[in-house]
């Protein structure tokens, strides 16, 4: 009927033909075709401020297989999960110029909630299990319920079909499934929707310990609004809450409560479009993991990091073969930071564990865990834990007396103790920030300076009381002593420089463990190594080196990796040797020693340019140490593993190899960190003449190739050699200030090369008139207009330009130059090869 015709007319003539009482406009991820009511009147929404549909259809130009096109459509649909975005229709379907077919959402919509469905596939690819196994589904019920069209043929019955099914109030509209991947994704549109019509000052609660997300629990969990699970913080009943209930002196239970300040209006609308509650497999799952709807503010100043199973499972391998394969039997184990309890997952013996945690609502959770477990419940999330072995208790301000007696009992007794396991994975919050750092924000409140053990354990731990993790160390140090210690944590307590007097506290044998990426953990950002160790409190020794065992994303194992405990003095207390006062012609900035900080690690024109005063000024007698640095800290890529890595003082090697020298200065002339620009004063860093790069007119400047020609270099005499007169300034008998020409390795010479080659090609473009470019994709920096002195910042600003926002863009629009730039970062890249041995040979790392 529609043959020989492209699928945007097919799309419009079959809106037209079939649907012309609908919309058929809109735009739903990546579906071909939707229908929704006409958005002519407003009393035909389904849900206030919104229109639902009703078909999403796959599109094929031709004949197509029919099946084969609304298993595609599903598959993409799974993909972006796209029904946690938009409400989903009452039908999915395909058409192509013969035929149209329908399937309703509701005998699919299991599919979009299997656990173990490989969503990542092609939807395109009609080979692969999972497109088969949707596929006979489609087709089955297809067949079976008569819903294929055949255009013109079956005209009445398609018509009669559309005209009886898609109308307001269709009780084959579907609600939204909820499961544990799109539990978050509601829980948002859940705060900004029925959170405000909560009768409640959420300010005051959160002081209290009260959060939002155990009135989304109540809300979720729940069948006619009667919250299933009683033993949950928050219950909703009927049209009001219930929260904090406790028993009172008499026995009786009190509770508190609240209502809806718009009669229950706001929460009615929202759920009438989910189906509540979820499927009862998910239940526990989605309790579990009540850390996830804890606040931002909440998260780090208490941190909620939950253990994901894969290293809950391998540090419990770590475990046994650190303390036997009857550790679990002979020893006692404590999570004195245990959340929802999710880290004792797995551990068999219940009555020789303990479980404590911060909030009262989580206690809540592991007894209705404990219930399900009692209950033999087949979704794996039960706790295998006793009822009063589970308990509210604040490990950095409550007394031990709060602990239960049994428990008292073991910490009391030497022996016991020795048997004792504190099992955690505590808050990685830390009081400082990167704004502290540098001076343009406050200590975050309430992490560190909010507990009592603050400023007792301050002197004997200095610094490291920043670090939650740190002061739960240094308790169970001083208060546990002779037990067993086993954390996850970061690793800065070995070779963090703010743990050095912490280190001196903390005597204890490293008995192995592990590290894996930190941003395989909920509620963690950055690329850096999280650690689970096992320790020995019993046995004093200072933590000098320890090995540990890396593990990728997948619980893969890679490498070892050693952290020293024992490190020399950092970089940063080797380059400040070199400030002098002579005059300037940049200025490097050295904040931070390790991976983590090398961003900020940047050579520029003026200290006025940042706000911290961290760095030195760099002129002709430090040259060569400043570039020494900048290399130091860039010649290797930062990863997670190497994170937060200490850059070194290093020995004195680097003195003598004056190859190892002029690598570093070629590197810090070319490498993209290299920030100077003539727009902000004088470019001394030119590294051509002018006669080399076709320069049109003089440079301001030559100094950077009168170093190395060895132009700026003065000899006196000393005894019977001749030395540089700056030698004073060091107290040293090196000369870093050449007064010969600088001879340069082979991949030196190629970066020089590859950089000529660039700048030629500036001033033969911008020199030669063609600097006014005009392209809609970029925009000319400044005026576009021919700059003799461009360093490489101002050359690559000029060709990649800058965008809406004032970034300068990542590509051009110039392909030679595009070429030309690629050549330099492929040359610059083999010299870092060159020099990367030379970092660890003179200490500047450890390897």
């Amino acid at each position: 009927m529609y043959q020989n015709i492209r699928e945007e007319e097919l799309k419009n003539k079959v809106g037209k033909d079939y649907f012309s009482n609908f919309d058929t406009t809109k735009i739903v991820g990546n579906v071909d075709f939707c229908v929704t009511f006409s958005h002519l009147g407003k009393q035909e929404a389904l849900f206030e401020d919104e229109t639902r549909s009703l078909l999403w259809a796959e599109a094929k130009r031709g004949k197509a297989d029919i099946y084969n096109s609304i298993v595609q459509l599903i598959l993409t649909i799974g993909k972006a999960r796209t029904f946690d975005k938009e409400l989903p229709p009452s039908y999915l379907g395909a058409f192509d110029s013969e035929k149209i077919a329908f399937i309703p959402y509701n005998f699919i919509q299991e599919v979009f909630c299997q656990n173990d469905f490989n969503w990542n596939v092609t939807p395109s690819n009609y080979e692969t299990k999972e497109f088969k196994l949707i596929h006979e589904k489609v087709q089955s019920t297809i067949e079976s319920s008569s819903l294929l069209f055949n255009f013109g043929t079956d005209d009445l019955e398609l018509k009669q079909f559309i005209k009886t099914n898609f109308v307001v109030g269709n009780s084959k509209v579907s609600k939204i499934q909820v499961d544990k991947n799109n539990f978050i994704s509601i829980y948002s549109k859940w705060l900004q929707q029925v959170k405000p019509s909560i009768a409640a000052n959420w300010e005051s609660a959160k002081k209290f310990g009260i959060i939002d997300g155990d009135f989304y629990l109540a809300d979720l969990l729940s069948n006619e609004n009667e919250t299933l699970k009683d033993k949950l913080y928050v219950l909703l009943k009927k049209n009001y809450y219930e929260l904090d209930r406790i028993p009172d002196e008499s026995g009786f239970f009190t509770s508190k409560t609240t209502n809806f300040s718009d009669n229950q209006k706001a929460h009615t609308t929202f759920w009438n479009k989910y189906e509540r509650p979820p499927k009862e497999s998910y239940w526990d799952y989605i309790v579990e993991r009540r850390d996830l709807l804890v606040p931002q503010d909440v998260r780090e100043r208490k941190g909620s990091f939950f253990t994901p199973q894969i290293w809950v499972e391998k540090s419990q391998e770590y475990l046994t073969s650190v303390l036997g394969e009857n550790w679990q039997d002979e020893y006692y184990i404590w999570d004195c930071a245990a959340g929802t309890g999710n880290l004792l997952t797995g551990l068999t013996n219940k009555y020789n564990i303990y479980a404590s945690t911060l909030d009262k609502q989580d206690v809540d959770v592991m007894h209705q865990r404990i219930e399900t477990m009692n209950q033999n419940s087949v979704s794996g999330n039960g706790a295998n834990l006793l009822q009063n072995h589970v308990f509210q208790f604040d490990f950095l301000n409550d007394e031990f007396t709060k602990l239960p007696q049994s428990l008292q009992d073991i910490i009391a007794d030497e022996e016991k103790r020795k048997k004792l396991v504190i099992y955690i994975n505590p808050p990685y919050a830390e009081a400082t920030s990167g704004n502290t750092v540098t001076g343009t924000g406050k200590n975050k409140t309430g992490v560190s300076t909010d507990h009592r053990l603050n400023d007792f354990y301050n002197e004997k731990i200095g610094n490291a009381t920043n670090e939650i993790f740190a002061l739960f160390m240094a308790r169970i140090y001083d208060e546990i002593s002779g037990c067993k210690l086993a954390q996850f944590s970061k690793l800065k307590f070995v070779n963090g420089s703010n743990f050095k007097q912490f280190k001196k506290f903390f005597l204890a044998k490293y008995l192995g463990g592990f590290i894996a990426p930190g941003d395989t953990f909920d509620n963690v950002k950055g690329h850096f190594p999280i650690g689970f160790t096992v320790w020995d409190l019993s046995q004093k020794e200072e933590i000098k080196t320890i090995q540990t065992d890396v593990f990728d994303k997948t619980a893969n194992f890679e490498v070892k990796k050693s952290f020293y405990g024992d490190l020399p003095e950092i970089i940063n207390k080797w380059i400040v040797e070199y400030r002098n006062k002579l005059e300037s012609i940049g200025y490097l900035t050295t904040r931070g020693n390790d991976f983590q900080n090398n961003n900020f690690i940047q050579i520029i024109r003026d200290k006025d340019l940042v706000k911290s005063d961290r760095g030195v000024s760099i002129n002709k007698n430090n040259l060569i140490p400043i570039s020494i640095y900048l290399a130091v800290r860039h010649v290797f890529e930062a990863t997670w593993l190497n994170d937060r890595d200490q850059f070194l003082y290093p020995s004195d090697g680097w003195q003598k190899d004056t190859e190892f020298q002029n690598n570093c200065l070629t590197f810090a002339l070319f490498h993209g960190q290299n920030r100077i620009t003539s727009g902000e004063g004088i470019n001394n860093w030119i590294p051509f003449t002018e006669n080399e790069v076709n320069a049109k007119e003089k440079f301001a400047s030559n100094f950077m190739t009168q170093f190395m020609g060895g132009k700026l270099g003065d000899l006196v005499q000393n005894g019977d050699r001749e030395v540089s007169s700056t030698d004073a300034l060091f107290g040293i008998d090196f000369d870093f200030v050449p007064s010969l020409p600088l001879k340069f390795s082979l991949e030196a010479q190629n970066v020089f090369d590859a950089g000529r080659e660039l700048w030629r090609y500036y001033h033969e473009m911008a020199g030669g008139g063609n600097g006014n470019r005009n392209n809609s994709n970029w925009e000319v920096a400044s005026t576009g207009k021919y700059n003799p002195n461009a360093s490489l910042y101002d050359i690559r600003e000029y060709f990649q330009g800058r965008n809406g926002a004032g970034k300068m863009n990542n590509k051009s629009l110039d392909l030679q130059y595009t070429g030309l730039i690629g050549n330099l970062r492929e040359s610059l890249k083999l010299l870092a090869l060159k020099i990367q041995p030379k970092v660890y040979e003179f200490g500047f790392l450890k390897g």
